[in-house]
This record gives C-alpha cells, sequence and structure tokens, in this order.
C-alpha cells in the first residue's frame, strides 16, 4: 500500500508535470470507484490544473477550483504516460479503473507545441479499494475531513504527540489510525518502532519518556528520509525504492542489520508485521496471533 512518502513522490511528480496544464478527457472505467456524484466528473474536462496537494495517503489534483481527489488504498497505483493513445478505454477490460487526459500549454513544452500527457489510476487483485472523489472542497471526503495531524507538518508538535501517546491502545494499530497521525500504514509502522527499539503491541500511555522521545524522533527521520528519497522519482521507481529502504517490513528471517538477530512476523488474516526481537522485544519472540495470544 502506498504510504505518506510514496503519496509524497507522487505529489512532486504530478505538480511538476501537470501544473498549468488542461484536464481535456476523463474516463471512468470501473464506475465502483468513483464515490461522488455531484458535482459530475465531466465538469472537470476544459480546467486548469493549479497544483496538486496531499492529505495523508489522499491526493488531490486542484482544476480550478474544482478537486479530483483519489486513495490507491490497498493495491492501487498510478501510471503515467507520454503521448498517450487516443483509444477511448473499455469499461472492464482491465485494471485501468480511470485516465485523466491533459494538454500542456504550448510554452511548457520545448517546441513550443502543445503536448499531451495521460495518467492511469490501476488496482491489482480481487478486493477494489481504489478510491476517487471529485467535490468543490476537500474537506467533503469523509476520509480527509477526519485525518489527524500530518507527521511531517510544524502542527504535529511534541505536545500534540503526547495526547496521542495516552490512548490504551498497543502502539502499532495507534501509529496506523489515520485519525490519530495521516499518512503512516503498516510498512512504515514497523520501520518507525524498528528505529524506536519499541515492540510493536507496546502500549501507548505506558510508555516512559525515553521510549516517547526516541518515537517522536523515529517518525520525523524514518518519513523524513523516505519522502527525501521518493521526491524526483517516476512513479514506476518508487515502490522497489520503498521496499529497498526497509530494515525489518517485509524481511522475515532475514539479518537485522541493526543487531544481527533474525527479523520475525506476526500473521494476521490478511496482513503481517515484522519486528527484530533483538532490537524491539529484549529478545522474546512475539507469538502468531492466528494461533495463540500475544507475549508482551
Amino acid at each position: 500500500m502506498p504510504e505518506l512518502p510514496e503519496v509524497a513522490g507522487l505529489r512532486a511528480f504530478l505538480d511538476a508535470k501537470l501544473r498549468g496544464a488542461v484536464l481535456t478527457k476523463v474516463q471512468i472505467t470501473s464506475f465502483a470507484v468513483l464515490k461522488t456524484a455531484d458535482p459530475p466528473y465531466s465538469v472537470l474536462e476544459g480546467r486548469t490544473v493549479v497544483g496538486v496537494r496531499r492529505f495523508g495517503k489522499f491526493l488531490d489534483l486542484d482544476l480550478d477550483g474544482v478537486h479530483f481527489l483519489f486513495h490507491l488504498a490497498k493495491a492501487g497505483w498510478l501510471r503515467f504516460t507520454e503521448n498517450p493513445s487516443p483509444a477511448p478505454l473499455r469499461p472492464g477490460s482491465g485494471p485501468i479503473a480511470a485516465r485523466l487526459a491533459f494538454t500542456a500549454a504550448p510554452s511548457a513544452a520545448a517546441d513550443g507545441a502543445a503536448s499531451k500527457t495521460a495518467f492511469d489510476l490501476t488496482e491489482a487483485g480481487h478486493k477494489k479499494s481504489l478510491a476517487v472523489y471529485v467535490v468543490r472542497d476537500p474537506q467533503e471526503v469523509p476520509g480527509i475531513a477526519s485525518l489527524g495531524p500530518d507527521p511531517l507538518t510544524p502542527e504535529f508538535t511534541r505536545e500534540v504527540f503526547d495526547g496521542v501517546l495516552s490512548a490504551s491502545q498497543q502502539i502499532k494499530g495507534l501509529l496506523r489510525s489515520q485519525s490519530v497521525v495521516a499518512g503512516i500504514g503498516n510498512a512504515y509502522s514497523d520501520e518507525i518502532l524498528h528505529a524506536a527499539k519499541i515492540s510493536p503491541f507496546a502500549i501507548a500511555k505506558t510508555l516512559d519518556d525515553g521510549s516517547k522521545d526516541r518515537l517522536f524522533a523515529a517518525i520525523g527521520e524514518v518519513l523524513g528520509e523516505a519522502v527525501e528519497s521518493a521526491v524526483g522519482k517516476a512513479p514506476g521507481e518508487l515502490k522497489d525504492s520503498k521496499r529497498n529502504s526497509m530494515r525489518v517490513h517485509g524481511r522475515t528471517g532475514q539479518t537485522c542489520p541493526v543487531c544481527g538477530d533474525s527479523v520475525r512476523e506476526v500473521s494476521f488474516a490478511d496482513t503481517a508485521l515484522q519486528y527484530c526481537p533483538g532490537c524491539q522485544t529484549n529478545g522474546k519472540i512475539l507469538a502468531d496471533r492466528r494461533t495463540s495470544k500475544f507475549l508482551k
């Protein structure tokens, strides 16, 4: 699932490519992804992209005050195309759920001619969660209206963070809650907790001051470094960049680069987390939830 750093990379890429371009055609080939009806998506055509913003894991194309927003969910992605084919898409014919085609201003092209670009929103697998919204105000999208503070903004202060940690909740789940902290998902919560040397099942309000200090610092450092790596990359490069940067997430059985212990996994019904016993649980192995209770 794309998380804050990858979405930040996509935002920077799209803003550089599309700011000032005119949206000439919108094709929705999977109407299940479209979550709004008013205004109709057809009103976007002919409007100019004035900027691209990020809200947590949501991306927002501002088209003269009407907003095309999307959330890539677990298996969605964005595919950008130079000189796209003019042939119309057939509904239900493949992984493409939506296509937006643009014409750049002539002055933006090196040869003075208007250039054409497009991007597709795609989704793999059978479980469809990709979501598209067309609204006049991003706050009309429930998932955006309920977002917690963005961890890479000045509003995410230590005081705000201490308030987050007052919950009687396991810290792994708390970090993933979008209403608590915007943009962190399964992968980066694993990486943050590893960097902070905290068990994923520690209860937030029981953390001591030293653990809180490490966790607050780790959030900024892990996400900051990942965003710095993501910005400037094309969409096709972001997934590999993310995988290559992980120390524990997705590396079950491999050697922890910090302490040399083996990275372990806890599996759930539809997901899994990874952690290092040597760094995070004083050597204790967390039991698999599918077979027994967690070891604290």
